[in-house]
């Protein structure tokens, strides 16, 4: 799709009503069907389309995404909608009433942003993704508060806006950009157009070293469902602090700049922290809140006698603990009938899906194996989750 013009005529929004929904097997009988009356063209930008609104659905749910228009790089690269909420909504809260929103992409930030009723210049330097961008604001019925301009955004005067987002490419032709100083624009030009402004918010990779965090920033990662989305540099807010937020909630644990906590035996329980509480290097304040500590200095696992509510981390409990040895482990799932059996690592170099397949679980009985290491020693770890409501 390199013309966005023709899906927006009265002929090209019929076909993509036409087109909606359309399984992949089916789709050369639909473009057989309809390029009898409709130019080829046209045609395959419309079932091009409806695959890319298909795939959009997991972030923008199904109702938007049919409304709107994608780019495949768009739909791989955009924000997912409640994590653009939840960015929209601290800015709501920090009093801001307008945003430059500097490499736009396909408007899934501004789309949010104006949803929480602020005011936004989208800016994009690719024709074609700053008109799907313009496309999607008015398909949503945001028009108003959203202006969507073609232009470089080191040249964009940000003067009189609130805030100032900036959420620079971090893909090139060879794949992901781990270089801060090689996105585009750099990450040192986009912390300088933040600062320019009251308020300012950078979105980064969640792999981002802590050490390059500028000291003025607030640094916050966000996981949504349990997967660690983006980070985000923060300006105006919080200088030096650390946060992760977890979605849907929001669940906000703030760094308290504890020191690593204690390494400890193996306990009753096993406690996963959240990818952002991991990311964020916040587990020993969820060791602290569990009274918990380590099972090995290196390894994020916490371990504590007691079972205690934490939205920050999910709870097993522990019913054996074993040396790294799969000739005992399969025989100890064959004696406890394992047929579900979830493999998890950290510390391990053996794959999840090789152990599956040398223990051979069978059986009515599910078990979950922690490949890990307990005090420096390969060990496994064999439980299962324990649900505990965690406070509102």
């Amino acid at each position: 799709m390199n013309d966005l013009a023709p899906l927006l005529t009265p002929e090209g929004r019929a076909l993509l009503d036409a087109v909606r929904g359309t399984a992949p097997a089916d789709e050369l009988a639909v473009a057989t069907r309809l390029r009898r009356e409709h130019p080829a063209e046209l045609v395959s930008a419309a079932l091009g389309q409806a695959r890319l609104r298909q795939r959009a659905a997991a972030k923008f749910g199904a109702e938007d995404a049919e409304r709107m228009f994608f780019t495949p790089n768009g739909v791989e690269q955009s924000t997912r909608a409640s994590v653009a909420a939840h960015r929209a909504e601290r800015m709501k809260a920090l009093g801001v009433a307008s945003v430059a929103d500097l490499c736009c992409g396909i408007g899934g930030d501004a789309i949010a942003l104006a949803r929480a009723g602020i005011r936004v210049l989208a800016v994009d330097r690719d024709p074609l993704t700053a008109a799907v961008a313009r496309a999607n604001a008015e398909a949503l019925g945001l028009a108003a508060l959203v202006e969507v301009r073609e232009a470089d955004v080191t040249e964009v005067d940000t003067g009189g806006y609130d805030a100032v987002f900036v959420d620079p490419a971090r893909r090139g032709g060879r794949g992901r950009i781990f270089d801060p100083e090689a996105y585009s624009p750099p990450l040192s030009w986009a912390v300088g157009a933040a600062l320019r402004a009251p308020h300012g918010a950078l979105k980064v990779a969640p792999g981002i070293p802590h050490e390059i965090v500028p000291a003025g920033a607030e640094a916050e990662w966000i996981s949504d469902g349990g997967d660690v989305k983006e980070a985000v540099l923060w300006f105006g807010t919080e200088p030096g602090a650390v946060r992760a937020t977890l979605l849907p909630g929001p669940r906000t644990l703030l760094g308290a700049g504890l020191p690593d906590p204690r390494v400890r035996p193996v306990g009753r329980y096993l406690y996963e922290p959240d990818g952002a509480v991991i990311r964020a290097h916040l587990v020993a304040e969820v060791a602290r809140d569990l009274d918990g500590g380590l099972v090995d200095e290196t390894i994020a696992y916490v371990t504590a006698d007691t079972l205690r509510p934490t939205p920050y981390a999910t709870a097993y409990e522990i019913t054996d603990r074993l040396p790294f040895n799969v000739k005992k482990l399969k025989a100890l799932l064959r004696e406890r009938g394992v047929g579900i059996l979830t493999v998890k690592k950290r510390g391990s170099a053996v794959e999840p899906e090789e152990l599956r397949r040398k223990v051979k679980p069978q059986g009515p009985n599910a078990a979950t194996v922690f490949l890990t290491r307990v005090a420096g020693a390969p060990t496994m770890l064999v439980g299962h989750p324990v649900l505990v409501a965690h406070p509102a």
